[in-house]
């Protein structure tokens, strides 16, 4: 069976439920299409955890975050889920025109299906994740992704974090490209102000 038209692992059989019924099974078979999509980079700080590239393609986790957490004696490994949550949140920002409010609560919906088919308490996995989300101002921004889309950011009305995102993102080369082609953040207040 060739690798690229069907999931890698388990066989493409009938279910014994209606195929509109959430599983498990197809939950994760979403999941890993979306991972195989993914380009994951973790080498940078990421306010508030993960976030995404302007163009969509890549995936930035925080370079602080832990890879996994220890769940009812099981390693859980954190990357999928986020890495589900932040695609799906870009894409219904840019292929719907979704405010990013709205699109992050859908994102956050289908990140809580797919910890809880793998049989995760919601609870313990959010927990965990509320324990490594910066604040503003929790943290010296040295190394962030010159081409992290700001708009959740802005969007959130999140100023004096934006302006020090702008400011540390400038000083890299794509940063500089990337910077070039947007507004000033004068403009975006002035913008947000008038509504």
């Amino acid at each position: 069976m060739p690798v690229l038209s069907c999931h890698p692992v388990a066989a493409h059989k009938k279910l014994r439920i209606p195929e509109w019924y959430v599983s498990s099974l197809m939950m994760d078979r979403a999941v890993d299409a979306i991972m195989r999509r993914a380009v994951l980079d973790r080498r940078h700080d990421v306010p508030y955890l993960a976030g995404y590239s302007v163009d969509g393609k890549t995936i930035y986790i925080d370079r602080h975050l832990p890879r996994s957490f220890l769940f009812r004696g099981r390693r859980i490994e954190v990357d999928r889920y986020l890495i589900l949550h932040e695609e799906i949140e870009k894409t219904l920002i840019d292929q719907l025109g979704l405010h990013y409010l709205h699109a992050h609560q859908i994102a956050t919906r289908a990140e809580q299906a797919a910890v809880r088919a793998d049989k995760i308490q919601w609870r313990a996995y959010h927990g965990f994740m509320q324990k490594y989300v910066k604040q503003i101002g929790d943290e010296k921004l040295e190394r962030l992704p010159g081409d992290l889309d700001l708009k959740p950011y802005r969007d959130e009305h999140d100023y004096d974090l934006v302006a020090r995102m702008s400011k540390a993102m400038a000083e890299t080369k794509i940063g500089r490209k990337a910077m070039a082609k947007k507004k000033p953040l004068a403009e975006v207040k002035k913008k947000v102000r008038k509504r």
